[in-house]
Order: C-alpha cells, then sequence, then structure tokens
C-alpha cells in the first residue's frame, strides 16, 4: 500500500448501500453539482488486484455506475437502464491510498438508448476512459417486482 492516503475531496458523500453489486466498491463516493456527476472512491485492498494496484473489474464497475447514472441523469427519468456494451482503455494504474473520480465527458441520448463516455482518473492522471451503450425499457420486466431500480442516484434526486 502507499505510504501517503489520499482524502475523499469535499462535496463528496458516501453511495448509500443496498445497491447490490455496486456495494462490492465500498466506500464508494458520489457528487452531483448541477449537471456534473462524479463518483470516486480511495483504493483499498478490496479494490486491488495482486499487483497492489486498483483491479480492473473495480474501474469496470466503477465506470458502469458513473456512465449509467450519467445517462439517467440527462434523461431526467431515474430508472433501470441495463448495459448493453462497456469498453474501457486501461492506461494508467492507481495505487493503493490514491482517490480516483470520475467524469462525464459526454452523453448522447436516443429513443431507447443512451451512450456515455468518461474518464477514471487519479492524482497522477488518467486510469482509463469509457464508453458505455444502456438501454433504456419501455415495459416493467426489468424491474423488481414492479419497482423500476433508482441505482446510484438513489437519495439524490427529489423524484426518488
Amino acid at each position: 500500500m502507499s505510504d501517503t492516503v489520499e482524502q475523499v475531496p469535499e462535496g463528496f458523500e458516501l453511495l448509500p448501500e443496498g445497491l447490490g453489486f455496486t456495494d462490492n466498491l465500498q466506500p464508494c463516493y458520489r457528487r452531483l453539482r448541477g449537471d456534473d456527476l462524479a463518483f470516486g472512491l480511495i483504493v483499498a485492498s478490496q479494490h486491488a488486484n495482486s499487483l497492489g494496484i486498483c483491479h480492473g473489474g473495480a474501474l469496470m464497475t466503477l465506470a458502469d455506475i458513473a456512465a449509467a447514472s450519467s445517462a439517467n441523469l440527462a434523461r431526467g427519468k431515474i430508472a433501470g437502464a441495463p448495459t448493453v456494451n462497456l469498453t474501457m482503455d486501461f492506461i494508467g494504474a492507481a495505487k493503493q491510498g490514491q482517490w480516483i473520480q470520475t467524469t462525464s465527458e459526454g452523453v448522447t441520448l436516443k429513443r431507447r438508448f443512451g451512450f456515455s463516455h468518461g474518464i477514471i482518473f487519479s492524482s497522477r492522471g488518467i486510469v482509463a476512459r469509457y464508453n458505455a451503450t444502456f438501454y433504456f425499457p419501455d415495459h416493467e420486466a426489468l424491474t423488481q417486482d414492479g419497482v423500476p431500480g433508482i441505482g446510484a442516484l438513489k437519495g439524490m434526486l427529489d423524484a426518488d
């Protein structure tokens, strides 16, 4: 582990638990400022691989949450949006103790699909970049007991 543990930046709040697989990233944080939505975490042992750097699976999960949440925020309807495609370029490493954060660089909305892209960065530079596609269902078949999932935006917006 790195000798120095970075701090959670101001304005970030702990992501609530009870979000299914997303809980594997805990402690994970989020921040919403207007339309700017960011997620981040301090890389800990549970996020790391045997080399002591953030595992690609943890980075992919963080990117998926950030991209889906950005697409839902842009469309103004907070509900489940299954991932159709997620690609990632791993550019740099994030060591244990480092803060990593997502930044959405763009969202494009179509009738039933959303497209998001962004980066994950640390104090040392870009760690990864991602592109994702999400399906916006118009039926209840993709809900849990008829209740749409709110996901990582749970508790942030008046609508939920």
